[in-house]
């Protein structure tokens, strides 16, 4: 089994700490959680991608939206949409309810008490981002 750190390069540990802790020697942001380890804040990958933060700011704003309402708002294609938006529903941050208007399905979207909650992370993450590079 490979071993990873200070413990791999032959080097001993910190005084009180385990040889080859992560985050021991991992560079730290300032003004970002009280300079908290830059990898222990990292940003939520499956938010972070265009189409999937387009989707959940839209429901931020709105209780919900239609999908072909977010296909509008975003420039997708049914298919981009759709794709990026199950991802997001298998995550928890997303409802969609199906049903018929008449003859006519209807997908709908809102955003979930998890997907607010992450976006809300999402945003303080950034925003503490920008403030470090801005500082530095």
């Amino acid at each position: 089994m490979a071993r990873s750190g200070a413990a791999a390069a032959g080097k001993p540990g910190k005084p009180g700490k385990p040889a080859g802790r992560p985050g021991d020697d991992a560079p730290r942001l300032a003004g970002v959680a009280g300079g908290a380890p830059a990898g222990a804040l990292e940003l939520d990958r499956l938010i972070h991608e265009r189409v999937r933060l387009g989707i959940v700011s839209a429901l931020a704003v709105h209780e919900t939206l239609a999908f072909n309402d977010l296909k509008r708002l975003l420039d997708a294609t049914d298919g981009n949409l759709s794709v990026h938006a199950r991802k997001l529903e298998e995550a928890g941050y997303v409802v969609c309810t199906k049903s018929f208007d008449g003859r006519t399905p209807r997908t709908e979207y809102s955003l979930s008490e998890a997907g607010r909650a992450a976006l809300q992370r999402y945003l303080m993450h950034m925003e503490a981002l920008i403030r470090a590079t801005r500082a530095g």
